[in-house]
């Protein structure tokens, strides 16, 4: 099949490293957080690594979902302040505010809109990892960056795609649609190729490649299969993105594949709903 803009993998990746460093930090506070060795001055140090990540970071930890008796004036004392339980969600937090720079024009979506949805996906994955077996850490991290391929899709076709080839909902039901139309490939294959680039642990990676379940054996990674079902308390918070909305449903597969059941969603979705009001202050 001939597609419209063919982008090599050089391409692509060239685009990803015009991306913020915050998402590469993120695989590093993902391994430090996994030794129970590790302590808050590391976790800081690696923060450091990004002065614009550390300068969001300090404001968001000044704002009232974090709010103590003084203003900090460090990432030494914005990190001491959270605890080491609480990190890596404030880092997602300030790297969604700086990762997501700017609307995808060929998606039409806008900055807010992407930024909000994000956000919303990895809180409603930590909640759902704290029921099973994967990470809360990696779930909370893999649904924050489930949208790195669109992103760089984006980047890397706009001004080369004509107007009237961006992606319209009455055209096609799914973004993954109008992705392989246009491209020849989808957006998880170029999150999957960033995140391999950027050395981010394999079961994130995987489970962010299989998250719409492409294929029977999808359904064996637990970790996508909470992905997937993470993508229907989304929906239900009314911030999922229009061209995956028909694709976050729960089904008695989905549950039985995350190894959930169902009244362990319903207490997932209500934290993570919960945990979305407080943090979403923070943007």
């Amino acid at each position: 099949m001939s597609v419209d803009l063919a982008l090599t993998r050089d391409q692509l990746l060239d685009h990803a490293r015009a991306l913020p460093a915050a998402p590469r930090i993120m695989a590093e506070l993902c391994e430090l957080l996994q030794d129970i060795n590790t302590d808050l001055d590391q976790i800081a140090l690696v923060i450091r690594a990004d002065p614009a990540l550390a300068a969001r970071m300090i404001r968001i930890s000044n704002s009232v979902v974090y709010g103590g008796d003084w203003q900090v004036a460090s990432i030494d004392e914005a990190v001491n302040r959270v605890g080491f339980e609480e990190v890596l969600r404030l880092v997602g937090t300030a790297s969604v505010a700086g990762f997501v720079d700017r609307s995808l024009a060929l998606y039409g979506l806008e900055v807010e809109d992407l930024r909000s949805s994000l956000l919303m996906h990895a809180l409603a994955a930590e909640s759902l990892a704290r029921w099973n077996a994967v990470d809360a850490n990696a779930a909370y991290t893999a649904g924050l960056l489930r949208a790195m391929g669109m992103m760089v899709l984006d980047r890397a076709a706009r001004g080369r795609l004509p107007e009237g080839l961006a992606y319209s909902p009455l055209q096609f039901a799914t973004y993954g649609e109008w992705e392989n139309r246009r491209f020849g490939l989808g957006s998880p294959d170029v999150t999957r190729m960033v995140l391999d680039e950027w050395r981010f642990p394999p079961d994130i990676v995987t489970a962010i490649e299989e998250q719409m379940l492409p294929r029977p054996a999808s359904y064996d990674n637990p970790f996508a299969c909470l992905l997937n079902l993470a993508g229907a308390i989304v929906l239900d918070a009314g911030v999922a993105l229009p061209g995956e909305r028909e694709l976050w449903t729960v089904t008695p597969q989905k549950l039985a594949g995350a190894g959930l059941d169902e009244g362990q969603f319903v207490a997932a979705a209500e934290d993570a709903r919960a945990h979305y009001t407080r943090m979403s202050a923070g943007l």
